[in-house]
């Protein structure tokens, strides 16, 4: 798999540490501290599927295809605009990318890794050559904007790749789930507005989190699933130019980057401008190293999300 271009796009709102005070008890200082944010952007009246469709466009130029040669789309959100369609689906129709096929993936913040996944077995098909994989999320609105434990943390933006079946494969894939830890972080319940339920509270749709839990999850399995892909590649730490972690925290990232024993460089941060945007944070991360030039071709990258569900997800491959 060949990664042809990478793009993000944020929204032009940002709001700073000391905007939140407003709203909750709170300061730069304690958020800094805990999480390592400074500012994140939000939406004022953009949807998922702007943010999606901008990153979808500077890929097609930036690669200098079109989109009659893209043969998938995946979207990996846990916030979109609808239940259906879906935003693969409208990014589709949008683009006039009549040959591809096109839909969402929800892993939360290891969402863009899953669907990485997928696109690169998808690829193992004779049919299917090239093809677009976006992290996109508006997790603004589901924010309660007055609870710090949540609020000071999650933003919006979109981050994406194009790419082709050729190029080296993915050297290793370490995915796995914890679903006896499902309501550890909670967002998006629906109630039941049929006249044969019954009448009950209405649930909220806000984040819910317990913090803790979260964080001690993923201090200890994500170096597991880390060390379980260099194994399956037959590699080191030493082998690998970048580590690409979801930008939950970063105190998260730090601790990671010690328990590996890895220089803190191959572990780049942008958590303090962009706060964390789930499945947008490392195809985020990564436009900003390929846009910085420190990102070469021929370099081997670890990309890993973790988060909601609870899930984990690890990839090796060559950029």
């Amino acid at each position: 798999m060949e990664i042809l271009a990478s793009a993000y796009s944020v929204p032009a709102t940002r709001v700073e540490n000391e905007q939140l005070r407003q709203f909750m008890d709170t300061s730069d200082s304690w958020i800094r501290e805990r999480t390592g944010i400074k500012t994140r952007h939000v939406v004022t009246d953009q949807s998922n599927f702007d943010l999606s469709y901008d990153v979808a466009r500077q890929l097609l130029t930036k690669a200098e295809t079109t989109a009659d040669q893209l043969d998938f789309i995946i979207v990996a959100t846990m916030s979109p605009d609808y239940a259906t369609p879906a935003e693969g689906n409208r990014l589709q129709a949008a683009l006039n990318a009549d040959h591809a096929f096109a839909f969402n993936l929800n892993v939360a913040c290891a969402g863009f890794e899953y669907a990485l996944h997928v696109a690169d077995r998808l690829m193992t098909s004779p049919t299917v050559h090239q093809g677009l994989v976006i992290g996109s999320e508006v997790l603004s609105r589901l924010v309660d904007w007055h609870d710090r434990r949540t609020a000071v943390l999650f933003a919006d933006g979109a981050g994406g790749v194009l790419i082709s079946d050729q190029g080296a494969p993915v050297q290793a894939v370490d995915l796995k789930s914890f679903g006896d830890t499902e309501m550890v972080l909670s967002a998006g319940a629906q109630g039941n507005q049929s006249p044969f339920a019954d009448a009950a509270e209405e649930p909220s749709a806000y984040f819910k989190m317990n913090g803790r839990a979260v964080y001690q999850f993923a201090i200890s399995e994500v170096p597991r699933s880390i060390q379980r892909a260099l194994d399956q590649a037959a590699l080191t730490t030493n082998d690998i130019d970048w580590f690409l972690l979801h930008q939950a925290n970063a105190r998260i990232v730090q601790s990671v980057n010690k328990k590996l024993k890895v220089t803190a460089d191959k572990f780049p941060i942008n958590i303090d401008e962009y706060g964390n945007t789930s499945a947008a944070s490392v195809p985020i991360l990564l436009a900003h190293l390929a846009e910085s030039g420190r990102l070469k071709r021929g370099q081997k990258l670890v990309l890993s999300g973790f988060g909601g569900g609870l899930s984990v997800g690890s990839l090796i491959m060559t950029y």
